[in-house]
């Protein structure tokens, strides 16, 4: 009896050490933010090859290891600003984001403090083996990703500025790499930027009582509700023009010219979902830029292949 009673509190402490091993492990990849550092190293990925390194073929591009080391890095620097993301705004998560707190409840706050330091120093470590300016660049990058989490999210317009500048700046480092500059690239950039600037603004509109309680002076909590939705639709009404150009004047064809044609039919749809009052379509807006967002990378991944061939 006592042997079968040992076996099964064996049993069952391996269980709960497996649960609470698995646990911690799915609590660091929402703590350092990595489904979104994995989505952003595909578009990174996809745009570098397709759109601004436009002339070297596939080979020399694998083979490429300066490419992949600067890559690696924004990975790496992505993985920790969202770390030291998450420490700053442990409390709003608690509210806004009950489950992946309580995920990441299983980690200890300085292990996430340690792996963010880590993370941070191998980046560095790698830049600086590749170039110097290559090195100051994610010093820069890194600085402001602390600075964002640290100041700038709780001040008005700047953090919503400053966070659409943070993730679109590793595709900037990567277009001044390759020197691609032009028209289309110009107005493509605009375009994503103001997708981003809505999306973030959006989701503060759904976070806009945690925010204000906290501390956080976002467009929503300090303008009227009304005045945010004429924000909101002015600034899609300047992506649709953007996006009208692009097809108009830049001469883009294939998968993108279908993308940024029938983004102008998306973008409609988002702006009458936002004159409605009701957070469910607020929500549904939010899901639909996201997802909009997606299909671009795809549609330039096929316009990229189909070029290619």
């Amino acid at each position: 009896m006592n042997s079968e009673k040992e076996s099964f509190q064996q049993k069952n402490y391996f269980q709960k050490s497996l649960f609470y091993r698995l646990s911690q492990f799915v609590g660091f990849l929402f703590g350092a933010r990595f489904f979104v550092a994995a989505l952003l190293t595909f578009a990174l990925y996809v745009s570098t090859f397709f759109l601004f390194n436009q002339e070297e073929n596939f080979r020399n591009f694998v083979f490429d290891f300066k490419v992949h080391g600067i890559i690696f890095c924004t990975v790496l620097s992505i993985l920790a600003g969202g770390i030291i993301n998450q420490f700053y705004d442990f409390e709003k998560d608690y509210v806004v984001k009950p489950f992946r707190t309580r995920i990441q409840s299983f980690i200890k706050q300085k292990y996430f403090l340690y792996a963010y330091l880590v993370l941070t120093l191998i980046s560095l470590g790698i830049a600086s083996m590749i170039s110097y300016r290559v090195l100051l660049f994610f010093i820069v990058y890194q600085f402001f990703m602390w600075f964002y989490s640290h100041k700038l999210s709780r001040i008005l317009i700047l953090n919503n500025l400053t966070f659409v500048s943070l993730t679109l700046y590793p595709f900037f480092g990567m277009m001044v790499y390759y020197e691609t500059f032009s028209m289309k690239v110009f107005l493509m950039a605009i375009f994503l930027f103001l997708i981003l600037l809505c999306i973030d603004i959006v989701k503060d509109t759904l976070t806009k009582s945690v925010d204000k309680a906290l501390g956080y002076v976002t467009i929503p909590n300090y303008f009227r509700s009304k005045n945010t939705k004429i924000i909101l639709v002015s600034l899609l009404i300047i992506t649709m023009a953007v996006s009208a150009k692009l097809v108009d004047r830049t001469g883009i064809s294939g998968f993108m010219s279908y993308y940024f044609t029938g983004g102008l039919f998306v973008l409609i749809i988002c702006i009458y979902l936002l004159l409605n009052t009701s957070g469910r379509t607020k929500f549904f807006t939010l899901n639909i830029l996201r997802f909009w967002v997606f299909v671009g990378i795809i549609a330039m991944l096929l316009n990229g292949i189909e070029g290619k061939l």
